[in-house]
């Protein structure tokens, strides 16, 4: 399975970098392939080390103002031309989403792909990987906007909350049946 995770590029302590290893480990030597921003740096090279050392490939997609941080061993590297294309690329090029720690381009995107999933303009499953408590936060203010009625769906058909990588990745191989 094809599996887009949006992280940060920063470089974090072992609260993040852990469950970030781990995840990645269980792409790996479940055969599956790490569709990422492409970036040799930080959070993003943990993952995509992690995954390509465990046997998975990698399909990283740049911007052309990145390009300078991509990974050079990846078995796939495309570079978008602005950020736009670039998370549309991820969107098209995976079956399944993961969401880790990050900042404002991270949550940038994670807000874009519960919109486009609240309209049907895809049903992947997405997975909110809540290491260290990390979206705790996000995953309140989503309860308050669905019980107020800002969520014309159930937040449970948007997205998963899982506090690891076993059952993140549980979960997607059910949802996509792979089990």
């Amino acid at each position: 399975m094809n599996i887009c995770v949006f992280l940060s590029a920063a470089d974090l302590d072992e609260r993040y970098t852990r469950p970030a290893r781990e995840f990645a480990e269980l792409l790996g030597k479940g055969g599956h392939t790490l569709v990422w921003g492409g970036s040799e740096s930080g959070l993003m090279k943990v993952v995509a080390d992690g995954v390509q050392e465990s046997g998975g490939r990698l399909v990283g997609v740049s911007v052309d103002f990145l390009s300078g941080k991509a990974r050079k061993n990846a078995d796939e590297m495309i570079v978008a031309k602005d950020l736009a294309e670039r998370k549309a690329l991820l969107l098209s090029r995976s079956e399944a989403i993961v969401i880790m720690v990050g900042g404002t381009g991270t949550l940038d995107e994670a807000t874009e792909i519960l919109e486009l999933k609240k309209h049907g303009l895809h049903s992947k499953p997405v997975v909110l990987l809540n290491a260290a408590g990390f979206y705790d936060g996000l995953k309140q203010q989503l309860q308050r906007m669905e019980a107020e009625g800002f969520l014309p769906v159930p937040l449970t058909d948007l997205v998963f909350f899982a506090e690891d990588g076993v059952s993140a990745l549980a979960y997607l191989e059910e949802s996509a049946g792979v089990l």
